[in-house]
């Protein structure tokens, strides 16, 4: 059995690639590994702002946004057979490090209009260059 990795932010490029990911997993009988990351804005990290509650988590707000989002895509039952992977620092690295040993790396494209539409976005441009798996952008 083999793993796919799919990113998933929430957003509905990200659920598309979610879905194409499930599929491809049950074709081929390989696990598919959610992974959704997040970063301290530059501004409040750099000055370090005060007024962040003291139990802010944004650890636990991503759990959270990551189980709701593949509980409305998938259903319960879905969901609890994805594996779900919550990491700090840049989502584009964070899915290359995920990648590693994977069999395949699943993305969403930006749903961008016009000219924009041919265009990758920064994280799925980003994989695509540098990931140690094959990629698969899913695109509407």
């Amino acid at each position: 059995m083999g793993r796919i990795v799919v990113g998933v932010d929430g957003s509905d490029s990200s659920i598309k690639a979610l879905h194409w990911a499930v599929r491809q997993a049950e074709l081929t009988g390989a696990t598919v590994e959610a992974v959704n990351s997040w970063e301290y804005p530059a501004t409040s990290w750099a000055s370090m702002m005060p007024g962040m509650p003291e139990d802010f988590d944004p650890q636990a707000l991503a759990t959270v946004s990551l189980n709701e989002a593949l509980e409305e895509a998938l259903g319960a039952a879905g969901a609890a057979a994805v594996s779900k992977v919550v990491v700090i620092g840049n989502p584009a690295q964070a899915l290359l490090d995920r990648a590693q040993g994977a069999d395949l790396l699943v993305v969403g494209a930006r749903g961008h209009t016009g000219f924009k539409a041919t265009l990758l976005g920064s994280v799925s441009l980003h994989v695509t260059q540098h990931a140690p798996c094959p990629v698969t952008v899913v695109r509407d």
